[in-house]
């Protein structure tokens, strides 16, 4: 019994010592299997910084307003006799847009007309007879004033018919017509929009922190959507003298030639405020740069010293996180001022996979490379 005690005993040691010994067996192999296998390569696409000249803008946006439009409305009300004009029309400053009726006014006009030789001679017999001494002060005062009532009567009733006579303030395009003939029109009645469209303005707010980067004179450039890619030159012409204290912004007004007539009021329109070019920058494609609330970083790729095992004619290549400081973005570029130097190679895409000191494979791709239109849904 002992005998068979002992061997099952023996037999368990062995079972369990072979276990045992298989696996740090196993251990070991995978370690030298591990520790000889080679350091994984990621696939990146890579661009060498080139100094290039940066030009900066100030980017606004602004609806395109006239330099002087009205809608034209009647002062008085009445019913339409004339119209002047036709819809899209050019007219000039003083020229007669439309008439309403003054029948009555006219009468009225020709009745105190027709009065005033009377009185005027009535005042001068006054004149003659208070030399002489047959007429008070009073009578001549009298006569006096009823000359200058009739006067303001005869002025009254031209200033009411000439309101019943609408003209063009300033010269401009006539929009469409609202009024026909024969229309009874209340006073303030909508008959037309007249516009100078020689010339336009937009107002636009920027940044208070901008405000020593513009100044009155200063060119921009206007895009609107109807042509974008055509740039409207303009200037800036006036800077309001306060800053908004609620948002800190402060607004500017430009003027924009309209020599070839392409523009209308309430275009909404992107512009760009030019500042002077800045020679030799550090541009960089902003998919290149990793943007976290705890700064920028870029991963800059450097070449590994060749070690004595390796064959001739292979290249490593190790990516080096950098912390980097971004001054400006603008399209696909953002310009560094810190953090990089001229002729050093970053990674432009497949740095999601990428920690400090990543072995990188340089390939090249188009999948970043902007198409040339969008693609159809």
């Amino acid at each position: 019994m002992k005998k068979w005690t002992l061997s099952m005993l023996l037999l368990v040691i062995v079972i369990f010592g072979s276990v045992i010994g298989f696996n740090l067996f196993k251990q070991k192999m995978m370690g030298e299997y591990f520790a000889n296998q080679p350091v994984p390569s990621f696939p990146v696409t890579t661009t060498e910084i080139t100094p290039q000249d940066w030009t900066p803008r100030i980017a606004a946006i602004g609806f395109i307003e006239p330099i002087q439009g009205i809608n034209i409305s009647n002062e008085s009300a009445g019913i339409v006799r004339a119209i002047h004009f036709e819809s899209g029309q050019s007219v000039k400053a003083g020229d007669i847009l439309l008439e309403l009726d003054a029948d009555v006014e006219k009468a009225n006009l020709r009745s105190a007309q027709g009065r005033l030789p009377s009185v005027q001679a009535n005042l001068k017999r006054m004149r003659q007879l208070y030399k002489r001494g047959s007429v008070s002060k009073g009578q001549l005062d009298e006569a006096l004033a009823n000359q200058q009532e009739l006067l303001g009567q005869v002025d009254s009733f031209k200033a009411t018919i000439a309101r019943r006579t609408i003209r063009a303030p300033f010269d401009g395009v006539m929009g469409i017509r609202n009024a026909f003939l024969g229309q009874y029109l209340n006073a303030g009645s909508d008959i037309a929009r007249l516009e100078n469209i020689s010339q336009f303005r937009i107002r636009f707010t920027i940044a208070q922190t901008r405000l020593a980067d513009i100044a009155v004179g200063q060119s921009l450039n206007i895009f609107v959507d109807a042509y974008p890619t055509t740039p409207f030159e303009g200037e800036i012409t006036a800077i309001e003298p306060q800053v908004n204290p609620g948002s800190g912004v402060v607004q500017v007004q430009a003027s924009i030639p309209n020599k070839e007539g392409k523009l209308r009021s309430g275009m909404f329109a992107k512009l760009d405020v030019q500042l002077p070019t800045q020679k030799q920058q550090i541009l960089v494609p902003q998919q290149a740069i990793n943007f976290t609330l705890y700064g920028q970083t870029v991963y800059v790729v450097t070449e590994q010293q060749q070690e004595a095992e390796q064959k001739e004619g292979d290249t490593t290549f190790i990516a080096e996180q950098r912390v980097i400081e971004v001054a400006e973005r603008e399209d696909d570029y953002a310009r560094v001022v810190k953090g990089l130097e001229a002729g050093e190679t970053i990674v432009t895409s497949g740095q999601v996979r990428l920690s400090n000191g990543s072995h990188v494979k340089l390939v090249e791709s188009d999948a970043l490379d902007t198409p040339e239109s969008a693609p159809q849904l």
